[in-house]
């Protein structure tokens, strides 16, 4: 998922585990998180048909599921302004002309044509086509977030529900395979009561200046602010594993760091990297993190996000004229690089989840929860730690032995696992309630930013009055 850049130490990504059969006994705790088998579901007569809006690197990868599991999904249709994307994806998935569009609009003024879209556009773009296409009776999977404001959600959730369209968010981390087991254990009841979470989302220092100073999420006015549309789903986890309506929150949080007073003096006026006497010594060089990659035979993200066709000249020549060659401290960025989130639930419980930009992991998030008959440590996606109070033993669970999922690509395999769940709904004609706890989980993320911004411990419901949301 992300390339060795700088002085990083690449993640292990793209290899799939060797399950190695146990020295020793299974414990009961592994025995009963592997007799919990998910339901198996056939497939479909024929598979469900999609149409890629937004064509880009996440609308791309939900596209590629079909590739490997043509008997569930194909794609039909893309709607993508630049072409090179579009064209790309219309001749991986042999899409026929007449369904390849520039403006998704095009697609929406059709008839009904296809069971369900993916929603893959920026940020800002999400408001429209979900609207246009729950009233259209399409299912619709939606990247996060839902959209840059409250009332935007609101009214996306509110057209999900009343069209009853299978409605999913791109929140991902729900279905690796780590945090599916995290959320067995808490549903056994092994670790009691839920009494607290501790959660870190580490951005990682050089993935933050690509994304949130140089690049789509910099600005909120562009996009929204940085809690949203990174942690959102870190939010939504806590969420779910607490099972518990949130009813107090308070946040703290500011940009430190990516301001001009920050520049280092040896940088002087330059405003780009290529004309930097410091830029060597820079921790977020443009030439380390891009160019010199790209040297070494790299194509994949983030130097993809600058170029559609790879090389050291387009490279070269995006970063002397292209918004990711800018100094970072010379960017027009505006959002947070770190912030805390302080939770109270209706059970008593309480959580805390902290994002920061400058840290050398890149997105492993770490976990702690601790219950009243035990507690869970997870760092990273191999292995949680299981202490039992009552017993007085630890011991470390494997999620890919015990879930069977060893395929690692996009977020952990979380991005199939979704697209698979979106899939067996539609197939199934089951829930319809994803809308709703999609839209809670937002409403938690915009209340912390209130009270962020306030200084103010803000109490949901009242939130709720003030914004004029009932409940759904």
């Amino acid at each position: 998922m992300f390339p060795f850049l700088g002085k990083t130490t690449p993640p292990k990504v793209n290899i799939k585990s060797v399950d190695i059969k146990p020295t020793r006994p299974e414990s009961e705790l592994v025995q009963l998180l592997k007799q919990r088998k998910p339901q198996v579901i056939p497939a479909p007569n024929k598979p469900i048909t999609v149409a890629i809006i937004g064509a880009g690197a996440r609308g791309g990868g939900y596209a590629h599921y079909a590739l490997e599991n043509r008997e569930w999904m194909q794609v039909v249709a893309v709607a993508e302004p630049v072409q090179a994307r579009r064209e790309r994806l219309a001749q991986t998935h042999k899409i026929p002309k007449e369904h390849v569009f520039n403006d998704w609009r095009e697609l929406a003024e059709l008839p009904k044509f296809c069971d369900a879209v993916f929603i893959a556009t920026l940020d800002s773009q999400h408001y429209e086509p979900a609207i246009a296409f729950a009233n259209l009776k399409y299912h619709i999977l939606l990247e996060k977030p839902m959209a840059p404001t409250l009332q935007e959600c609101y009214r996306i959730t509110q057209a999900a529900l009343n069209n009853q369209v299978v409605f999913a968010i791109g929140h991902v981390l729900r279905y690796t395979a780590h945090n599916k087991i995290i959320k067995q254990i808490i549903d056994y009841g092994v670790l009691g009561d839920i009494i607290n979470i501790q959660h870190l989302e580490p951005v990682g220092f050089w993935h933050f200046a690509h994304s949130y100073v140089r690049g789509n999420w910099r600005k909120e006015s562009e996009s929204c602010f940085s809690l949203m549309t990174k942690s959102c789903h870190d939010i939504d986890l806590i969420a779910q594993w607490m099972d518990s309506p949130c009813v107090r929150i308070s946040s703290f949080g500011n940009l430190s760091h990516f301001k001009r007073e920050k520049k280092p003096a040896e940088a002087g006026t330059a405003t780009r990297c290529l004309d930097c006497a410091y830029e060597e010594k820079c921790h977020y060089s443009a030439k380390s993190i891009y160019l010199e990659p790209a040297k070494r035979g790299q194509k994949m993200w983030p130097i993809s996000v600058l170029v559609d066709v790879v090389d050291i000249e387009s490279v070269h020549e995006a970063l002397r004229s292209g918004p990711y060659g800018r100094c970072v401290y010379e960017c027009d960025n505006d959002v947070v690089d770190h912030q805390v989130v302080n939770m109270e639930f209706a059970n008593g419980a309480t959580a805390s989840c902290t994002m920061v930009a400058y840290t050398e992991a890149v997105c492993v998030r770490s976990t702690k929860i601790f219950g009243t008959k035990g507690q869970l440590e997870c760092d990273g996606m191999d292995s949680i730690q299981f202490s039992d109070f009552v017993t007085g033993t630890r011991e470390i669970l494997k999620p890919s032995t015990i879930t069977g999922m060893y395929d690692m690509r996009g977020h952990g395999g979380g991005d199939f696992a979704l697209v698979e769940a979106f899939l067996k709904e539609i197939a199934t004609e089951s829930s319809r309630n994803g809308a709703s706890d999609a839209f809670n989980s937002h409403l938690y993320v915009f209340a912390a930013e209130q009270a962020r911004r306030t200084g103010t411990v803000v109490n949901i419901e009242n939130f709720k009055q003030q914004n004029q949301i009932n409940s759904i």
